[in-house]
């Protein structure tokens, strides 16, 4: 089937192929009636733009990587979707890639995007294994800007919640409900914004007078099976904790479900918190507290001051760093905590 051109619009509306590129790239000053006219035409005739061409004639794609850990994980599809819609409103295209939380995936992610010629990337889920690689994208004046993740770099454009603090905010509002047995579900230490969860909970332990004990805390990759297993091995023993910390909402379901299937009740044996504030989490049949780590803002900031950086490469210097501040949510997984027998 032959593509219809701009010269085929032209030829039927009765206008030049200048008038009608000037309608699709919305130009203020035509008729109404001419524009009228030459919109007809392209539905009747089911025109698409060639954006390949259109690319190499304006030097610009337009468009932007989205590089996501996991898209099985709420908390990306959510902020995924909130990042697609307003850029779709910008005259701006997407392409997403899932990275599984692997290394060797988001490389591949990376240069790939390069090579569709995205304009800038926004990441999540950068390891300190690739601060030389995100780095080097920088210092050559490539767009890149990170969102839910940060990196010990100077000027590495970010916007990532306040973790430690929003990690003490769970721990305090624990301890202030009696609970002294407070486990800790984590990821992986070489993510800096999980890193920065555990040190958090550490830390408010230790500033109210409790000791740390490693075996509450599971530092591993973000696996549901796993963590369910974890936790179902803990909460068997006799002086199982009374409260667990989830560094996501997710893994917070996971604590829920191997929780469920011990018999135990919620918040009434055990207190649970996660993190996000994904959408489910204020379902009122789960009722989860949670850290909100305010998506939509973080999700529409990342795009906005990532579209500032591409537009503006030649005169914009100063890094992009913000900390957002984080909320508790308290609703039914936490309560007051049990007594427990001696010994």
């Amino acid at each position: 089937m032959k593509r219809v051109t701009t010269e085929d619009v032209a030829k039927i509306a009765g206008v030049s192929q200048s008038t009608v590129s000037r309608v699709l790239n919305d130009y203020p000053y035509i008729k109404k009636n001419t524009r009228d006219k030459v919109l007809a035409v392209i539905n009747e005739l089911g025109f698409t733009r060639d954006e390949i061409a259109r690319s190499l004639v304006e030097k610009r794609t337009k468009s932007i990587g989205l590089i996501l850990g996991s898209i099985s994980n709420p908390f990306f599809a959510e902020t995924a979707e909130v990042i697609i819609e307003r850029a779709q409103e910008l005259k701006y295209d997407v392409i997403v890639y899932n990275t599984g939380h692997k290394d060797e995936n988001l490389e591949q992610a990376i240069n790939l995007l390069i090579g569709k010629r995205v304009e800038g990337i926004i990441l999540t889920s950068v390891s300190k294994n690739y601060t030389d690689k995100i780095k080097k994208l920088h210092d050559n004046g490539f767009p890149v800007l990170l969102y839910n993740s940060f990196l010990d770099i100077k000027d590495v454009n970010f916007i990532v919640m306040d973790n430690n603090k929003g990690a003490r905010l769970a721990v305090q509002h624990l301890i202030n409900l009696g609970h002294k047995k407070i486990a800790k579900i984590s990821g992986p230490s070489k993510y800096l914004a999980t890193y920065e969860r555990t040190v958090g909970y550490k830390e408010e332990l230790m500033e109210n007078g409790y000791e740390i004990d490693e075996g509450l805390i599971f530092n591993s990759e973000f696996s549901y099976d796993k963590i369910y297993s974890f936790t179902k091995k803990l909460l068997k023993k006799k002086d199982r904790p009374t409260a667990i910390i989830a560094a996501s909402d997710q893994m917070a379901l996971a604590v829920l479900d191997a929780a469920s299937n011990l018999n135990l009740k919620i918040p009434d044996d055990l207190s649970v918190v996660g993190f996000d504030n994904i959408r489910l989490s204020a379902n009122e049949f789960i009722g989860l507290t949670t850290v909100s780590q305010q998506m939509d803002q973080m999700s529409l900031t990342a795009l906005e001051k990532l579209i500032y950086l591409i537009e503006n490469k030649e005169t914009s210097s100063s890094s992009i760093q913000i900390f957002l501040k984080p909320e508790l949510m308290v609703r039914k997984t936490t309560g007051p905590a049990p007594i427990q027998e001696e010994g």
